[in-house]
């Protein structure tokens, strides 16, 4: 069963490899590993995983609908205390003259998730402008 997104994605990103790359044989490859994309069912599972995301969000269980923004609260939240929150506390207790160490988290999975979040934040907000999606 092939799924109907397949053939407009492929349209799109080969518009966009068309239009970006100027060199010839970099365009070639790019087009070449799009087609391998396309024939080994990366593509397929790609797509299914955006009709499985558009039914997730319209879900009406409020666990569903709303387990994203979540996240992304949880991240946003996590970089305020490490970039802010613990920086002026630190700050203040060394001013207090009660100096207390700064606990350094390890934040590159939550600037990979954050940055990610944002990109399909983005996308929505690209869709809502276009009024493809409403």
């Amino acid at each position: 069963m092939a799924i109907p997104i397949i053939g407009a994605v492929v349209d799109v990103v080969k518009t966009v490899i068309e239009r970006t790359l100027p060199d010839p044989k970099m365009k070639a490859e790019a087009l070449q590993k799009l087609t391998e994309l396309e024939q080994s069912g990366d593509l397929a599972i790609i797509a299914g995983q955006v009709e499985i995301n558009k039914i997730e969000a319209a879900s009406s269980d409020k666990f569903t609908s709303r387990w994203r923004p979540a996240v992304g609260w949880v991240c946003v939240s996590a970089l305020a205390i490490q970039m802010v929150v613990a920086p002026l506390a630190v700050q203040i207790s060394t001013i207090a003259g009660r100096p207390v160490p700064m606990v350094v988290m390890d934040v590159s999975l939550l600037t990979t998730l954050l940055v990610g979040m944002l990109g399909f934040g983005g996308m929505r907000t690209v869709e809502k402008l276009q009024g493809v999606s409403k």
